[in-house]
């Protein structure tokens, strides 16, 4: 596959568009608000489809539990499309296939074609932000799961009467590893008590300013994140782990904690080699530049019935 190659990252507030070119550098990006209503989505992605001008392939990634034929089941960000056939409806409107994957496992591929997995037959991509997403790469190729649902690693289970998720069980890992869940284990902590705003960033930015209250927190988060990327590695024994999302721009200040606790919460850690643990290098642009590679990596590509 070569040319010109067009990616849509479908988020809660916002699409972003992007083309990649042969060399995989994005050559040209656009972003729109996020329509709401299903019809008024699909509206909005032809329009970043027309912007971004003629292009070789076509791929989307979209929060939730996506289907192998592209049908979103659930979606927290995107409460109107449920059951919605995003991929066959924007097929139709536009006339040419659409790949259709999860946001995360996007942002898993460009890391592992051409960021910090690149070469990595076995990694895992996880990306910290408001929840948890992730992507798994295994023999070289894509895990999506007999539904296409795996890799919503966020919502494993680490601790069952821990705080309620939004996705109804309690005690998933993104409640404590995630920038709620900082905020979360900074107000358990008893700290920012008279603010009703505060974000995961915030957190950081007072941990930066040596506030040491803030930084023992900061420490008993990143062995939370370290606890879910043990139970991966005992799992799936990838060689290298990426970390991406908001969180992983703080850079040593997450990564440093989060290495040492993993040493110690590994199975058999002192008799076996362990994964490598390294930052994303495409920030926000990796859900978009994975989806731009989607007709690349599909190992079931998403069938619309047009032009095969």
């Amino acid at each position: 596959m070569s040319g010109r190659r067009a990616g849509i990252d479908v988020g809660g507030t916002k699409c972003l568009a992007v083309v990649v070119d042969d060399d995989l550098r994005v050559v040209a990006e656009h972003r729109i608000a996020t329509p709401h209503g299903t019809d008024q989505l699909i509206d909005g992605l032809v329009d970043l489809i027309e912007r971004m001008g003629p292009c070789d392939s076509i791929g989307l990634g979209v929060p939730g539990l996506i289907t192998r034929d592209g049908v979103i089941r659930a979606s927290p960000n995107l409460s109107s499309a449920i059951d919605f056939p995003v991929g066959r409806a924007l097929a139709d409107r536009i006339g040419r296939h659409v790949h259709v994957e999860n946001d995360a496992t996007c942002a898993a591929i460009a890391e592992w074609r051409a960021g910090a997995a690149d070469g990595a037959r076995h990694a895992v991509v996880v990306t910290l932000g408001t929840g948890i997403g992730g992507g798994i790469i295994s023999e070289g190729r894509v895990v999506r799961g007999v539904n296409g649902f795996a890799g919503e690693i966020g919502h494993m289970i680490v601790d069952p009467n821990g705080p309620l998720c939004p996705c109804g069980q309690h005690g998933c890992w993104e409640r404590f590893a995630s920038g709620t869940g900082l905020v979360f284990l900074a107000r358990r902590a008893g700290l920012f008590s008279d603010r009703d705003d505060v974000r995961g960033e915030d957190v950081m930015a007072a941990a930066s300013a040596g506030d040491g209250a803030v930084r023992d927190v900061l420490d008993e988060f990143g062995r939370w994140v370290a606890l879910g990327l043990a139970n991966l590695t005992n799992a799936l024994d990838p060689e290298v782990i990426v970390i991406g999302g908001g969180l992983a721009a703080a850079g040593d200040a997450v990564i440093q904690p989060v290495r040492r606790w993993f040493a110690e919460l590994l199975y058999s850690p002192r008799l076996r080699p362990h994964p490598r643990i390294d930052v994303a290098r495409h920030g926000p642009l990796a859900g978009a530049i994975g989806a731009a590679l989607l007709a690349e990596v599909a190992n079931e590509p998403f069938s619309d019935g047009i032009g095969h």
